[in-house]
């Protein structure tokens, strides 16, 4: 019986060190994840800057898997090279050791103030960013709790026979550490979790610096297998040519490291002799070291990786160009007819996110949430293909007419993904609080912002008529749409401070929700007019500078003299 108890006990343990992690790393994501993603994405140009991007972010995130899922995005969406990519998972491997040096060294002391000051930013902030950031710091005193507990457990069972045994088959076999630390790394989805589990078992002397050395090399393996799992999939392989050179730089390293883990063992403990800094030190200094040797042979690892895994075109992927024939770019005519066919999946796109958007205003289904982020996705990926499509194109070969057919194409691709953005970073992020805060429109409500996402999609498609036909009648018709919007934010704005003076809270509430829909309703229509209307009316002379009257002719004199 106590040895079930005492099984549970440290079971327990390891889940709080295991959630205390989790806590930290989703908190900052919430908090910072959009902002690191897109530093992550301006930092790749060339391989230091990434490697130190890489470092950064990771440090922050806490989380190399994170990383390299980003990275692995960028990479596979073509946004950058593979080159500056493999370089952000050697600065990312360096960066999620840096917490481990930190918590290597005696400071439980702080867990109460650090779960006090997070519960605190939790519960009464009002500012999304600093509720986040609450739970970063109650995450973070979970994980010290969880360490001090975990020493005292450790220190109380170190003796039994059963514990005995556990550490004695560790020592005899340490390729079998080596495996069962990867794969609870694996499973865990936190190396930085293992490790400090493996630097608790070193600190109170249950493993050697041998064995505990195993069993981080472990953990350093287990962590480059997530990203080859949970990356993209599909049929197309390059997709997995980050996460399996950053797994094969890995697999590298750990064999060198491995065979002579002996005398490394003898010369760490000689710098430092305390148990969880020894850890901590081997830890940083194996991926440091991995990272310097295999930086500057980056690119015959590049062309390693796409000669073995291959791109190949999955026809089932929606995010993948169809029309986009590199040949027909010596035919710029066909090359701009294909481009605008391909535009057109974007129009189908939008059209099933507006859809699936009015599904749910009311809907208590999350997951819904989350596949409209998966098209906007889409609509990214979409057009990028096209714009580096029309781009490729030799101008020199383009008369005025393609040129302008060109730029109209642009304008309306660039238009979509821009109205696309709208609906995946204010809409769905509205929905989303809704869902969090319980409200539900009232029928009038959900009615209104409805009719407004249908006459959304009827703009969308006569936007699409107007771009084939470029139809000046059509253009002022679409035009005037903007009318119907601005009349619907306003009388929202008056409907919204009627329920503020009346005492309405729940009301009120609810309002100003529906107020910031309609707001974004409002941007996206603007996008589709000024991405097809616009332009057209100008070319025609029909579009005003300002929506201001003139002013009187004496007014005008009076202001002169």
């Amino acid at each position: 019986m106590s040895l079930i108890l005492a099984a549970i006990s440290l079971a327990g343990h390891i889940a709080l060190l295991l959630w205390g992690t989790h806590m930290v790393q989703t908190g900052v994501q919430r908090a910072f994840g959009p902002s690191l993603r897109s530093f992550l994405n301006r930092a790749l140009s060339n391989r230091i800057k990434a490697f130190f991007a890489g470092l950064g972010v990771t440090a922050i995130l806490q989380s190399s898997t994170a990383t390299g899922l980003m990275a692995s995005g960028f990479a596979a969406s073509g946004l950058v090279r593979l080159v500056p990519a493999l370089a952000v998972m050697l600065g990312a491997n360096v960066g999620t050791t840096l917490i481990v040096q930190v918590l290597s060294f005696d400071v439980a002391a702080a867990s109460p103030a650090l779960i006090l000051v997070g519960v605190i930013m939790f519960r009464r902030a009002n500012n999304p960013q600093v509720h986040d950031l609450g739970r970063v710091f109650i995450g973070l005193g979970f994980m010290l709790l969880a360490l001090h507990q975990l020493l005292d457990a450790l220190t109380a069972y170190s003796a039994t026979h059963a514990f005995e045994v556990a550490l004695a088959a560790i020592a005899s076999a340490p390729m079998i550490s080596l495996l069962l630390a990867a794969a609870l790394t694996w499973a865990a989805h936190s190396s930085v979790a293992v490790v400090l589990l493996i630097m608790t078992l070193s600190a109170k002397g249950l493993v050697d610096p041998y064995q505990a050395f195993a069993l981080g090399l472990g953990a350093n393996l287990g962590t480059a297998i997530n990203p080859v799992i949970e990356g993209q999939s599909g049929s197309d392989l390059s997709a997995k040519r980050l996460p399996i050179g950053n797994l094969l730089t890995r697999i590298i390293g750990i064999t060198i490291v491995f065979a002579g883990l002996p005398q490394i063992a003898s010369w760490m403990t000689a710098i430092d002799g305390d148990g969880a800094r020894v850890v901590a030190n081997f830890h940083t200094a194996f991926n440091l070291v991995v990272a310097i040797v295999v930086m500057p042979f980056l690119t015959p690892l590049s062309n390693l990786l796409v000669r073995l895994l291959p791109e190949r075109l999955d026809e089932g992927d929606p995010g993948q160009p169809r029309y986009l024939d590199p040949s027909a770019k010596e035919t710029p005519v066909v090359a701009l007819q294909a481009a605008a066919r391909e535009v057109l999946r974007l129009v189908d796109t939008f059209g099933e996110m507006l859809q699936g958007t009015k599904e749910a205003l009311n809907s208590t289904d999350r997951r819904a949430l989350s596949v409209l982020r998966q098209k906007d996705n889409i609509l990214d990926r979409l057009n990028l293909a096209i714009k580096q499509y029309l781009t490729s194109i030799d101008p020199d070969e383009l008369s005025e007419g393609d040129r302008r057919r060109l730029n109209e194409i642009l304008l309306f691709s660039t238009g979509l993904e821009h109205a696309g953005d709208v609906l995946d970073q204010n809409v769905l992020p509205h929905l989303a609080k809704r869902l969090r805060r319980g409200i539900k429109f009232s029928r009038e409500d959900e009615g209104e912002l409805g009719q407004l996402l249908a006459r959304l999609s009827t703009n969308l498609r006569t936007a699409a008529a107007l771009f084939m036909s470029q139809d000046e009648r059509v253009a002022r018709l679409l035009t005037d749409e903007k009318i119907v919007f601005r009349r619907a934010e306003r009388e929202g704005t008056d409907q919204h401070f009627k329920r503020m003076r009346e005492g309405d809270l729940n009301a009120a509430e609810t309002s100003s929700l529906h107020l910031d829909l309609l707001r974004d309703f409002k941007q996206i229509n603007s996008h589709l007019i000024a991405a097809t209307a616009y332009p057209i009316l100008e070319q025609y002379g029909e579009l005003m500078q300002s929506r201001m009257k003139p002013a009187p002719v004496g007014a005008r004199n009076a202001g002169e003299n």
